[in-house]
């Protein structure tokens, strides 16, 4: 856990130091005095000054800062009680609203931009696409409850779901986008089943713990081993990839699915009958479950997979803007639907949790090959930078976007802010991202205990 927590405190302050250098950059080109910039937090292991600016790197290397000549300046004029904050030449408060402005949301945009990046590097080096077949099966063949949209609107397992709102789905990830995607709003689908086509409309429901929407599926997938964890009861037990589970506890295994209805009742020993290379044969588990009540099973099956790669530079610049562009409107989506009855204390991650899911995903990928270990990672910054971006621009005191509507309201009205309302549109933002980040980090806490 150590390292995937270092791991992840490298990755993240990445992201956070490509956000300060945005400022950095901005404050330079509007005539705005850098005072310092500094990798890192804490106190200067280095420091070097070099014209106006002195560059530090801290003793903590995550993330970073840059200090503005004259931004806290307001503090300064509430100690001498002015009714104005002093504007000298080359400081924050010096400048004009809208060079600010601009200063304020260089940040998120140098975010967005860190995003293309990644993500067209990405799209040039290519990378394979794990999923399934857009053939269902009923959560309800698995948990015995029958209250999911999928039940109420007629699906049956077996269906193969071809498109949703008249637009084309070939496997599980197209679907699982428009469904996690629209939690209540009724979609059409198109399904085949034995022959014949049919449309349904269903609404999914919003699942509390992740904020996404939820329709009651499963995807049919071939119970056949893609590959088995070291040191889990799989390997234990002498399962091997490629192997092909017939039964379960001595009940048919028509799709991977069914596995899961056998599991639910937690049995420690699980005797199965598989096929290997044509031959028949039997196997025993001894499983053991984690305090989520998940099993070690330490498998997973096969499914859907397929090369996605740019043929030119111009592409992957093309696509990595596309998918930062259509990753922003989902995040946006997301955001509307967050205090819509969503459990915070899971659906919100905080930067415990996050810097363990980057350390996570970096050690868990490099274990097949460096270029995986650098696709899953560059594409999990890029998700966590646009998540960045985003919540600097939201309209909250002591953010970017809040920054922007102060200064805006500003220019408007060609009238200086007095130190007052600066200081209390600062500190209510400040009380609000405190109670945000320690409600986020019990959630945090609970997630490390669990793993």
């Amino acid at each position: 856990m150590i390292v995937k927590i270092l791991v992840g405190l490298v990755g993240l302050g990445i992201v956070v130091f490509v956000h300060e250098l945005g400022h950095f950059l901005a404050a330079r080109l509007v005539g705005i005095d850098v005072e310092a910039f500094s990798i890192g937090w804490g106190k200067p292991l280095w420091k070097r000054k070099i014209g106006q600016v002195e560059y530090r790197i801290g003793v903590f290397p995550v993330g970073g800062y840059c200090k503005m000549k004259g931004e806290d300046e307001f503090k300064e004029a509430l100690t001498h009680d002015l009714s104005h904050i002093p504007r000298e030449t080359g400081s924050f408060y010096g400048a004009s609203p809208w060079r600010r402005i601009i200063v304020a949301l260089a940040g998120p945009f140098f975010n967005a931009l860190f995003a293309v990046c990644l993500l067209s590097i990405v799209w040039g080096i290519g990378f394979t696409v794990h999923t399934m077949d857009n053939r269902i099966v009923l959560a309800s063949d698995i948990d015995q409850k029958n209250d999911y949209p999928a039940n109420q609107a007629g699906l049956k397992t077996g269906d193969r779901i071809t498109a949703i709102n008249g637009k084309t789905v070939t496997n599980a990830l197209d679907i699982q986008e428009w469904v996690s995607t629209n939690p209540g709003k009724t979609l059409n689908f198109t399904v085949e089943r034995e022959g014949s086509v049919f449309t349904y409309q269903i609404t999914p429901q919003l699942d509390p713990a992740t904020g996404s929407g939820k329709i009651g599926i499963y995807f049919w997938g071939e119970p056949r081993i893609a590959a088995v964890a070291a040191h889990s009861a799989a390997a234990i037990g002498g399962l091997q990839k490629g192997d092909r589970i017939l039964q379960a506890a001595g009940e048919p295994l028509p799709y991977s699915a069914a596995l899961y209805r056998i599991l639910k009742n937690k049995p420690e020993v699980l005797p199965l009958t598989i096929e290997r290379n044509g031959t028949i044969l039997t196997k025993e588990l001894v499983l053991s479950y984690d305090e989520g009540g998940n099993p070690n099973i330490g498998i997973s099956f096969e499914g859907l997979r397929y090369r996605k790669r740019a043929s030119n530079v111009a592409e992957a610049l093309w696509r990595g803007t596309t998918e930062t562009i259509k990753t922003l409107q989902v995040s946006v989506k997301s955001l509307a639907i967050l205090f819509r009855g969503v459990d915070l204390s899971k659906a919100l991650s905080g930067p415990v949790r996050i810097t363990y899911m980057v350390g996570d995903v970096a050690t868990e990928s490099i274990g097949e090959g460096f270029e995986t270990a650098f696709i899953s990672v560059a594409s999990f910054l890029a998700l966590i930078s646009i998540s960045l971006a985003i919540m600097n621009l939201l309209p909250i005191p002591a953010l970017d976007g809040g920054l922007f509507v102060l200064f805006l309201i500003e220019g408007i009205f060609r009238k200086p802010l007095h130190p007052k309302l600066v200081y209390a549109f600062q500190m209510l933002g400040t009380l609000f991202i405190f109670t945000l980040l320690i409600f986020s980090l019990f959630g945090d806490v609970a997630f490390l205990f669990k793993q």
